[in-house]
């Protein structure tokens, strides 16, 4: 019988072999669903989380149809080509069993940032390709957009969705209006295999998200926000900050700071703290 995949490096990831890996006794994780095709992930897991669905749930997706980055923009790959997925998780809920406190709203800008400290650490470990992390939720390769990270809340719950290019041609990228976009391949990573990429991150973003949830919330403490500003290529650049409202603020990128903000300094010496907004990189 034919093999239904015509790319021959662009295996089906197994929901039974990541269930095994991941889905263990005291893990975050508590199911992992690998679905052929989907609209959209972070739809899927807001729709679950609508539904009560506990803290943990991972969809994975080999095809997403309708991909959204930050501002609705849209996010494609081909078939199996990339890693994309979203987590539901609850910290605003107490957890007796790990004796995790309730985290109030304020603290959960955070997980956009754990997300890229944890796709960063997987993407450098496990393709050896050198990373960086573009505030507040892009990881680059180079100078070029290489994941994007997008953050929800949902009722209750927060749903955190990852897109990563693996192993799509230079020929496959979409065409963008910002960044240029690349792939680990086009990168030359030393492994486009996404199972062991996909373990790396989910097994990292578990780990950060309990230092996180432990300190109560607290970047500091944790650790998150020594990490997060060790990978963030945007702290030292000048930047133009198209913020929410419409407005531009141009300046130099002088940290991030404990609220997962970044703090830029204009010409005339003062400091903005920016909570959320579209980041260049002025050369």
């Amino acid at each position: 019988m034919a093999s239904p995949f015509t790319d021959l490096d662009r295996p089906p990831l197994s929901p039974r072999s990541l269930e095994r890996a991941l889905v263990t006794p005291g893990s975050l994780w508590s199911h992992i669903e690998v679905v052929a095709e989907t609209a959209s992930t972070n739809a899927d897991v807001a729709a679950a989380a609508a539904r009560g669905r506990p803290e943990g749930l991972v969809v994975v997706a080999e095809q997403q149809t309708a991909g959204r980055g930050r501002r609705d923009r849209r996010w494609t790959s081909p078939p199996r080509a990339g890693l994309t997925l979203s987590v539901l998780l609850r910290p605003g809920q107490a957890d007796r069993e790990r004796d995790w406190l309730a985290l109030p709203p304020s603290s959960f800008a955070w997980l956009p940032l754990l997300a890229g400290v944890a796709l960063l650490g997987a993407v450098e470990r496990v393709a050896e390709v050198d990373a960086a992390l573009k505030w507040p939720n892009d990881l680059l390769v180079g100078e070029r957009k290489c994941a994007g990270i997008l953050a929800e809340v949902s009722g209750d719950a927060v749903v955190v969705g990852i897109g990563l290019n693996v192993t799509t041609r230079s020929e496959e990228l979409p065409e963008t209006t910002g960044l240029p976009a690349t792939s680990l391949r086009v990168a030359g990573a030393a492994v486009t295999d996404r199972d062991p990429l996909v373990r790396a991150l989910l097994r990292g973003f578990a780990s950060w998200y309990a230092g996180w949830r432990e300190a109560g919330g607290d970047a500091e403490m944790s650790g998150l926000l020594a990490a997060y500003r060790r990978g963030c290529s945007t702290i030292g650049q000048q930047v133009r900050v198209m913020l929410p409202a419409g407005e531009t603020l141009t300046g130099e990128a002088t940290e991030v700071d404990g609220a997962g903000q970044l703090v830029v300094r204009t010409a005339d010496g003062a400091e903005h703290r920016v909570s959320a907004g579209d980041v260049v990189h002025v050369r």
